[in-house]
């Protein structure tokens, strides 16, 4: 069973992520928001807390954005992601928007897959 909360190699990384994104609002850069939040989710979802943070922050951009798609594919998400990162069930590297396939696998952009790698090695 994994741990609820981000190693602490990770932390600023993901933290980091989340205030891109709000930065990006702040420019009316929506597309840019959610690209950090895509971002934030792959650092953190190994971990229930992190990962159903960044999908309530998914939750809330489509609620701003008036997506119902979005809105509507994050509520099983936030509750099932939960679960499935404590589990360690969950497909690397997935960015976690409603546009694509909850299971789905996809590649890690190199500079996040090396914080994980690193995070792996320090034990997280």
């Amino acid at each position: 069973m994994k741990t609820l909360f981000l190693p602490s190699f990770l932390q600023s990384h993901y933290y980091q992520e989340l205030g891109a994104a709000r930065a990006a609002y702040a420019r009316q850069d929506e597309a840019g928001a959610f690209h950090h939040l895509e971002r934030a989710h792959i650092l953190g979802q190994r971990w229930a807390l992190p990962h159903t943070h960044t999908h309530v922050l998914m939750l809330r951009h489509g609620w701003r954005m008036q997506n119902g798609r979005e809105v509507l594919g994050q509520m099983p998400r936030i509750v099932f992601g939960f679960f499935m990162s404590l589990f360690g069930r969950v497909p690397t590297g997935n960015t976690g928007g409603a546009n694509v396939s909850p299971e789905q696998a996809m590649p890690i952009p190199a500079d996040l897959q090396a914080l994980l790698a690193e995070a792996d090695a320090k034990g997280g």
